[in-house]
């Protein structure tokens, strides 16, 4: 038997069995309610970046 013929039909065998695994053995409890907590933050003006460099002449890009 080839195994890398059967490769696909091993994998799929493997997720299934894999799949109903884990519904097997899912505990069944209340369902838990998260806590959201929402802070809002500060209305303020967004941060502004400026770069600023003077371009390179022919010769100085030459020279690197």
């Amino acid at each position: 038997m080839n195994i890398a013929k059967n490769m696909e039909a091993i994998f799929v065998a493997a997720a299934v069995i894999a799949s109903a695994t884990t519904f097997a053995t899912a505990a069944v409890s209340e369902p838990v309610v998260p806590v959201i907590a929402a802070v809002k933050a500060e209305a303020s003006a967004m941060p502004t970046v400026t770069v600023t460099a003077k371009r390179l002449t022919a010769a100085e890009k030459a020279a690197l």
